[in-house]
């Protein structure tokens, strides 16, 4: 068994040869390759010597490029390994875990003035985790934009064509007389909660990923119901970006105040108001509604991207 494998990774036996099609394909790669290998010896052959030096410059650097890459991703792994084998075992009491989750808990309100513990933990205690997040979030649908972005003057046939038969051969929702009128009365109701979710976040259940969650699927639900022109008129890509935009800067320069003034035992010269109310809890609630934007702008952008390849039918 070990010596056919040997043979086998060596090359020197095929066991797929006595099926005919993949031996035939398996000649054709090999001749392919063989072929692609000798038109590359010779188009180098054919440069300047210049030429030459830049691509074997060029082939140095990717060399050393996987070589750092790898070391970087063995590093990380190697120190995550190093953590995995510290953690404390299932049931066992860690001290260091015990004090900081009594803290949230017996301090939580004091502190950050939210009734509501985990909005107080996550925009407060551990904002800039949060702020990471939601960058990711922003990050991530501008790839896909990126990726799925048409130019208006030079338009890829193959996203074109592909929208095309995506709207002939799909039926169009909007044209669904039952899914209309319970999309007319749901999606007000839907988005109505998800402000009611977004504005309480500090004080009860909620905050900005549910509530902007549940404003997404709001628009979303709008947009299968009415048809796109109906979120056209105020989902555009410039409002898009414009709303993400102010609500990430607002909470990078709102934490990073924080920080500075509230870090290492500081006063924090923002009023708490007082514990329950609607306009408590300091700089929570904006916060919260910044994350909730993101998220929910987020949700309807990855809808509308992959449904139609653009945001408020304006092309990227």
């Amino acid at each position: 068994m070990r010596a056919s494998f040997r043979r086998w990774l060596d090359g020197e036996t095929d066991y797929l040869s006595h099926i005919p099609d993949a031996a035939e394909g398996h000649n054709l790669s090999r001749r392919r390759m063989r072929e692609l290998a000798e038109r590359e010896r010779e188009r180098v052959e054919a440069m300047p010597r210049t030429q030459r030096a830049a691509a074997a410059a060029q082939r140095v650097f990717y060399a050393w490029y996987w070589l750092v890459a790898v070391f970087c991703c063995l590093a990380l792994m190697a120190v995550f390994l190093y953590m995995t084998a510290h953690i404390s075992r299932y049931g066992a009491e860690n001290p260091r875990t015990a004090e900081v989750s009594d803290r949230y808990i017996a301090s939580g309100v004091e502190e950050t003035g939210a009734v509501n513990v985990v909005a107080g933990m996550i925009l407060d205690y551990r904002a800039f985790d949060t702020l990471g997040e939601s960058h990711v979030l922003f990050t991530a649908l501008l790839c896909v934009m990126v990726l799925l972005g048409m130019d208006s003057k030079n338009m890829r046939h193959g996203m074109e064509d592909y929208y095309r038969v995506l709207q002939e051969h799909y039926y169009p929702t909007e044209r669904d007389p039952i899914l209309r009128r319970v999309g007319l009365i749901l999606s007000p109701c839907i988005m109505l909660y998800g402000i009611y979710i977004l504005l309480g976040g500090h004080i009860g259940p909620g905050g900005g990923f549910a509530g902007g969650a549940v404003l997404g699927t709001g628009f979303v639900i709008m947009t299968s119901a009415l048809g796109a022109g109906v979120t056209d008129r105020f989902l555009t890509v410039r409002t898009y970006k414009t709303v993400t935009f102010v609500a990430l800067s607002f909470y990078s320069f709102a934490k990073g105040y924080v920080f500075f003034t509230g870090a290492n035992g500081l006063e924090n010269h923002i009023p708490k108001g007082t514990p329950g109310l609607i306009l408590s809890a300091g700089l929570i609630l904006p916060l919260d509604i910044a994350v909730g934007l993101v998220v929910a702008f987020t949700m309807f952008g990855f809808f509308s991207l992959f449904s139609r390849g653009s945001i408020g039918g304006d092309s990227m």
